[in-house]
C-alpha cells in the first residue's frame, strides 16, 4: 500500500496538468474571440449588401410601372446587373462566414476531444490506483510498517479517488454529448458551405446571361427606340397567335374530372421566400390586356432574375425546356413542369436558370431553377400554373404561328388548369 506521500506527489503532477492546460486554454479563448469578431463583420457587409439590394429592387420595381421603351429596358437591364452583383458578393460572405463558423467549431471539437482524453486518463488512473489499495488483505494492511494514521489516510484516500472518479465520468458525459452536438453542427455547415458554393456558381452564370442579353437587345434594335418598338409589337402579334393556336387545340381535349382525385385546399407551400402577386388566375383586367382571350392560365409572381424558385411539395420532374428555342418570345421561356405526390401538377415558367432534370425527385422547398424574363414576359417575373395531374403532359406539336417549328411543352384540357391560389396558403397583399 502506498503511503500518503505519494497521493500528494501525484495530486502535485494533476495540478501542474492544470496549470499547463490553461496558456492553452487562454489561446483558444483568443482564437474563439477573433473568429466571433471575423463573424460579426461578415454580418455587418451582409447586412450593408442586402440593403442595397432592397434598393436597387425598389428602382426595378418602380421601371417596371414604366412604359415600355427602349431606355427603360437597358436601365432595368444595368439594376439587374448590380443587383446580381451584390447577390454574389452576399453569397461570398456567407461563405466565409461560414468557413469562419467551421473553423470554430472545429477548435471545439479538437478541445473537447482532448477533454474526453484527459478525463479518460485520469479515470483508468483512479481505477488503478483503488485496486492497488484495495487488493491487499485487511491482515497486511495491519501488519503493515505503516503508521495507524497512514492506514487511515489511505482509507480516505480510496473514497477521495472514488468521488473524484464520479466526477471525472460525469464530466466525460458531459463532453461526449457537447463533442456529437457540435459534429452535427459542423455537418449542418458544411451542408450550407455546398449549398452556397452551388448558389455563387449559379448566380456567376445569371450574370454572364444579363450581360449577353444586354448585347443582344442592342444587337436587335441597334440602340434605336422605333426598332425596339417594332421589336415589342412582333413579338405581342406572335405570341397572341401562338397562344390562340394552343387554345384552340387545348380546348378540344376531353378530360372529366374526378373530384375525389383532388386534394383539400392549402396543399401547396408558396414557390418563393417573399411573395407579392401580381396576376391572379383566370379573367381579370390584367389579363384583358395581356392575353388574347383575356383569361390567365396560372398567377404571376413578382421575382428579379436571379430569385430561388422552390419545389410547392414532394413529386417528380416530367420536364424541362425553353420555348425560346423555337417560338422565341411567345410563351413559357425556360419552364418546369413538376407532377407532385398529391394529385397535382404545375409549371414555373420565365426561369432564367434551370437546375433540375426530367426524371429527378424533388422535395418540398428544394430550389428547381432561378426566375428570369425568359419567353413571353413584359418584365422579370415567376408565372405558375396547376393542373389536374391525371389530365396535362409533356407533348411536341409543330406550330404555325412558330414558324412550321415544333415545340414541346405541357399540354392540358382547358378544364385541366386549376387555380393555384386555392392550393396555396392563405394570401394577404
Amino acid at each position: 500500500m502506498k503511503p500518503y506521500y505519494v497521493y500528494r506527489k501525484q495530486f502535485n503532477i494533476f495540478f501542474l496538468g492544470i496549470l499547463l492546460f490553461i496558456p492553452f486554454a487562454f489561446s483558444y479563448a483568443q482564437t474563439a474571440t477573433d473568429l466571433q469578431s471575423k463573424i460579426s463583420q461578415r454580418n455587418i457587409d451582409i447586412n450593408k449588401l442586402e440593403q442595397e439590394i432592397a434598393q436597387y429592387q425598389n428602382q426595378l420595381n418602380n421601371l417596371g410601372k414604366q412604359k415600355s421603351s427602349l431606355n427603360v429596358s437597358l436601365s432595368q437591364l444595368d439594376l439587374t446587373r448590380k443587383k446580381l452583383v451584390a447577390d454574389i458578393a452576399v453569397t461570398q460572405n456567407k461563405i466565409e462566414k461560414t468557413n469562419l463558423t467551421i473553423q470554430g467549431l472545429s477548435s471545439q471539437i479538437n478541445t473537447k476531444q482532448k477533454s474526453i482524453y484527459n478525463n479518460a486518463e485520469v479515470i483508468q488512473l483512479g481505477i488503478r490506483e483503488i485496486n492497488e489499495l484495495e487488493l491487499g488483505s485487511l491482515t497486511e494492511t495491519l501488519l503493515s510498517e505503516n503508521k495507524f494514521s497512514d492506514i487511515w489516510n489511505d482509507i480516505d484516500n480510496i473514497s477521495t479517488l472514488r468521488n473524484k472518479i464520479n466526477i471525472q465520468i460525469g464530466e466525460l458525459k458531459q463532453a461526449k454529448s457537447s463533442l456529437e452536438s457540435t459534429k452535427k453542427q459542423t455537418t449542418i455547415a458544411r451542408s450550407e458551405l455546398i449549398a452556397l458554393q452551388s448558389e455563387l456558381a449559379d448566380q456567376k452564370k445569371i450574370v454572364d446571361q444579363n450581360t449577353a442579353e444586354k448585347k443582344k437587345l442592342l444587337a436587335q434594335t441597334k440602340n434605336n427606340e422605333s426598332n425596339y418598338q417594332k421589336l415589342l409589337k412582333d413579338r405581342q402579334a406572335k405570341k397572341d397567335a401562338f397562344e390562340n393556336e394552343l387554345r384552340n387545340y387545348e380546348s378540344q381535349l376531353k378530360f372529366i374530372i374526378d373530384p375525389s382525385k383532388l386534394p383539400g385546399g392549402g396543399v401547396l407551400s408558396w414557390p418563393l421566400d417573399n411573395i407579392y402577386i401580381t396576376q391572379l388566375f383566370g379573367k381579370t383586367e390584367a389579363g384583358k390586356r395581356l392575353y388574347a382571350n383575356g383569361t390567365h392560365n396560372g398567377v404571376d409572381f413578382r421575382a428579379s432574375i436571379g430569385t430561388p424558385v422552390m419545389a410547392m411539395a414532394d413529386g417528380i420532374v416530367l420536364g424541362t425546356g425553353d420555348t425560346d428555342l423555337t417560338c422565341s418570345g411567345a410563351s413559357f421561356g425556360k419552364f418546369v413542369f413538376i407532377q407532385y405526390n398529391n394529385g397535382l401538377s404545375s409549371t414555373y415558367g420565365h426561369f432564367s436558370l434551370i437546375k433540375v432534370f426530367k426524371g429527378q425527385k424533388v422535395s418540398r422547398g428544394e430550389i428547381v431553377g432561378y426566375s428570369g424574363n425568359t419567353g413571353y414576359s413584359t418584365g422579370p417575373h415567376l408565372h405558375v400554373s396547376v393542373y389536374v395531374s391525371q389530365a396535362v403532359k409533356m407533348e411536341s406539336r409543330p406550330s404555325q404561328a412558330c414558324g412550321g417549328h415544333t415545340y414541346t411543352m405541357p399540354i392540358a384540357p382547358i378544364n385541366a388548369y386549376l387555380d393555384p391560389m386555392y392550393y396555396l396558403p392563405p394570401y394577404q397583399k
